[in-house]
């Protein structure tokens, strides 16, 4: 089938023949969510077509586990492309929705999981570190807010209310 051959592709980006992946490669199309999942995978493959708020490349930023997505909408906002140059980054990220670019992506994600792995510790510490809560996000709003309303009065909750979930 198609899928079958998308898959042999991919693994023979990780310089692998298809068999000898067995137990080292997993894929899914469907998503469980489950913490445990995300947490033990060393990569997040999210090749969305269009993807408007995406939560999946921050719990897999939180966890450790590097982000391989197309950039296109909230994936494109929190993913930062890992440069080989300056070693910065938070993932990898690829613009043209076709198998030929998601497999560049996958190589040169691999080529760095596997030879330089250093820099493959620094792109997990650097997802890790990053803020997606709903801190962050409140903060902007209320500049915004101040900036639309320089005179309102400023309010401060009286207690903060602790968040829930991831």
């Amino acid at each position: 089938t198609r899928d079958r051959a998308v898959l042999y592709r991919l693994m023979h980006a990780a310089g692998l023949p298809g068999p000898a992946l067995y137990g080292i490669v997993g894929a899914t199309t469907g998503w469980s969510g489950d913490g445990l999942i995300v947490a033990g995978a060393d990569m997040f493959l999210m090749p969305s077509r269009f993807e408007p708020c995406g939560l999946n490349q921050m719990y897999s930023l939180r966890y450790g586990t590097v982000p391989v997505v197309r950039a296109t909408g909230g994936l494109a906002d929190t993913i930062t492309n890992y440069s080989d140059k300056t070693g910065k980054g938070t993932g990898f990220t690829f613009e043209e929705y076709t198998v030929r670019v998601l497999v560049k992506a996958l190589e040169r994600a691999i080529a760095v999981y596997t030879k330089n792995r250093e820099a493959w510790r620094a792109l997990q510490l650097t997802g890790m570190a990053e803020d997606h809560s709903w801190d962050v996000s409140a903060r902007e709003y209320v500049k915004v807010y101040r900036g639309l309303f320089p005179k309102a009065p400023s309010v401060r909750p009286k207690r903060r209310i602790p968040a829930r979930g991831h």
